[in-house]
């Protein structure tokens, strides 16, 4: 499963060019015991430019998300692996998880995906024409 399986980020971004900003929030769900650490695998590998890769790995199957696969995707795309390690220790990576959670919560983005478009909710894994059609011609 790549972004493209949960959203039509390539169509998008080829229809909408600069016109579209994509702001990506965590929201680990608490029935998936593997979800903080994916979370958090991300956003270390964030901090190196590699979210979507790592996202991407991630997403191939949320059932082998075990800490040796989570660090074997980091290989692969190429991770300093100390920084990656050193950063997944972060204390603070939680706290940035909970916060983005809690945003989503108030704007009512309780599921995974979620998505506002130009303001307006749209939930769920979606065509690109559920999207387009949130755009104002």
């Amino acid at each position: 499963m790549t972004s493209d399986t949960l959203f039509p980020i390539t169509q998008l971004t080829e229809e909408f060019g600069d016109d579209l900003r994509i702001v990506f929030k965590h929201n680990p769900l608490p029935f998936h015991d593997r979800a903080v650490p994916a979370a958090k695998a991300a956003i270390a590998a964030q901090n190196q430019g590699k979210f979507w890769e790592m996202h991407d790995k991630l997403f191939q199957d949320p059932r082998a998300l075990t800490d040796e696969n989570i660090e074997k995707y980091a290989t692969e795309i190429g991770l300093d692996m100390a920084k990656f390690k050193e950063d997944l220790k972060d204390k603070g990576l939680e706290a940035k998880i909970k916060k983005q959670q809690s945003q989503g919560a108030t704007l009512g983005a309780r599921g995974t995906p979620a998505f506002f478009v130009n303001g307006r909710f749209l939930s769920g894994a979606q065509p690109f024409d559920n999207f387009k059609r949130l755009h104002p011609a």
